[in-house]
């Protein structure tokens, strides 16, 4: 009697459906992310690295390019050092050891040689130089000027300075003027702070206008040097050293023992968000970055610039450059007040919120390395009873929920938690919706208006090890 209800309680929460024969012609994800990676070759970019190659599957990389900071270029003196480029190149060839066990788990990781050949040097001279016409900024000029007729956004994601993406601005608008607009249409930015000079000199005033989707993140920092004065206890144990050592420092080959740590616990991976929000997650957090996923939640402040949500309405956005030296992170990094510790851990948590699962992630990638499909964990696959995420309705209709037929490729059971993510959408009523059953009823608030948008998530996890978890978004248009 007793083993009859506790197997009651499982099932009620978990679902189990699929095996990997029976999805192995069904697990194919959404399209591949086209990006850059422009990167200043920091401790922390170096750690990115590694996440960032194991993440590989889920991009198509058109190029990883050196690049100088206003913290870190050629010539510069103590801290100020640049590391030698050729650290790419090494970390590719790490790659490349492993490479053949992580085809086992995703046909569509690129070949060492792919990698290889996108690697280019930009402007690594000077802090905000990008007056010189380096391979790497002819390359990502060729990039964007090439006709493909591929209708997917190119997504430069700079990790360090912006001087090397000036520089290839500046070579397509002096040679090819009339090629701007097509350019500025195909491009997305996600900007780790503006670390120098070049955005506000060069691309604000020359290429703003074009209204392209830009982000400017300062919310990334509670993943860089200061996540164990910022982030919340619950979520700081993926980040210390018995998760790390265990999960990848140790036993999981070549690349993960590369990658750069404190001691054996997580360093700072500050760039990381960038490329976290060109995961295909299911979060659709590319189609506005007020929707919020794994690289954050932003607000647009001009144009089509997106920033951090405000702390409090007595702070302002910069109206000149962005970065270390008005940083709010850094203004509130040394907060003891607990007023202003709430502050700030709320300032953070459209990061947070989702870092454990991005550490799992993590953790799955690592293992893929070394295990073979069988002894390894992949993730959920969601299928839902919609035709369309994208729905209408009006105050008080109920819309059914089903998400019982997803399956998993490894036959795990899956655990389904639906829920309602406010800061995502437009209305702001005094509403809570939260489910932990694979069906039910969502109800439009009675006092919704005409035009407020609700997103309800759905998220599946897996109780594999370590547990994977993938999303559908739901936004409900309320019409009368």
């Amino acid at each position: 009697m007793k083993k009859t209800f506790l197997l009651s309680i499982l099932f009620s929460t978990y679902i189990s459906y699929g095996t990997a024969q029976e999805l192995e012609n069904h697990s194919i994800p959404e399209e591949k992310t086209r990006v850059i990676v422009i990167t200043d070759g920091e401790a922390d970019d170096r750690a990115s690295m590694v996440r960032f190659l194991l993440s590989t599957n889920e991009f198509d990389v058109e190029g990883i390019i050196n690049s100088s900071s206003q913290f870190h270029w050629e010539g510069g003196k103590g801290w100020n050092a640049f590391h030698p480029v050729e650290w790419i190149k090494e970390y590719i060839e790490l790659y490349g050891k492993v490479y053949h066990n992580l085809l086992l788990h995703d046909k569509r990781y690129p070949s060492p040689e792919y990698l290889l050949s996108k690697w280019k040097v930009g402007n690594i001279k000077g802090n905000g130089e990008y007056e010189e016409r380096t391979e790497g900024a002819q390359f990502i000029a060729k990039t964007l000027l090439t006709e493909d007729h591929d209708p997917r956004p190119v997504w430069i994601q700079a990790w360090g300075g912006c001087n090397t993406l000036a520089s290839a601005l500046k070579i397509i608008q002096e040679d090819y003027p009339e090629k701007m607009e097509q350019v500025a249409d195909k491009m997305r930015l996600f900007l780790i702070w503006e670390q120098d000079k070049a955005y506000q000199e060069y691309i604000r005033p020359n290429w703003e206008h074009y209204q392209i989707p830009t982000i400017i993140s300062d919310q990334f920092d509670c993943m860089a040097y200061i996540w164990n004065k910022v982030l919340p206890a619950t979520v700081q144990s993926f980040f210390q050293k018995e998760w790390m050592t265990q999960h990848i420092l140790q036993g999981h080959g070549a690349l993960c023992e590369a990658y750069p740590n404190k001691k054996g616990a997580f360093n700072a991976e500050g760039d990381t968000p960038s490329f976290l929000h060109n995961l295909s997650t299911g979060l659709r957090n590319m189609e506005n970055p007020g929707y919020g996923g794994w690289g954050g939640r932003y607000v647009k402040v001009r144009n089509n610039v997106w920033m951090d949500p405000k702390p409090s309405s007595e702070y302002n956005y910069p109206t000149g450059q962005y970065g270390f030296d008005n940083s709010w992170s850094k203004m509130m990094e040394h907060y003891t007040d607990s007023a202003q510790v709430a502050m700030r851990t709320r300032y953070f948590q459209p990061l947070w919120r989702w870092l454990d699962k991005v550490q799992l992630d993590f953790a799955a990638r690592a293992e893929w390395c070394v295990k073979d499909y069988a002894s390894a964990n992949h993730h959920p696959i969601i299928n839902l009873n919609l035709q369309s995420l994208d729905l209408n309705a009006q105050p008080g209709e109920t819309i059914k929920l089903d998400a019982s037929q997803s399956k998993d490729p490894d036959g795990d059971l899956l655990k389904v938690h639906w829920w309602m993510y406010p800061e995502a959408g437009s209305y702001k009523g005094n509403f809570h919706f939260e489910s932990e059953h694979p069906k039910t009823a969502f109800k439009v608030p009675q006092d919704a208006h005409t035009g407020e948008t609700i997103h309800i998530i759905c998220e599946v996890s897996d109780n594999g090890e370590p547990a994977l978890t993938r999303y559908k978004r739901i936004i409900i248009t309320v019409n009368h």
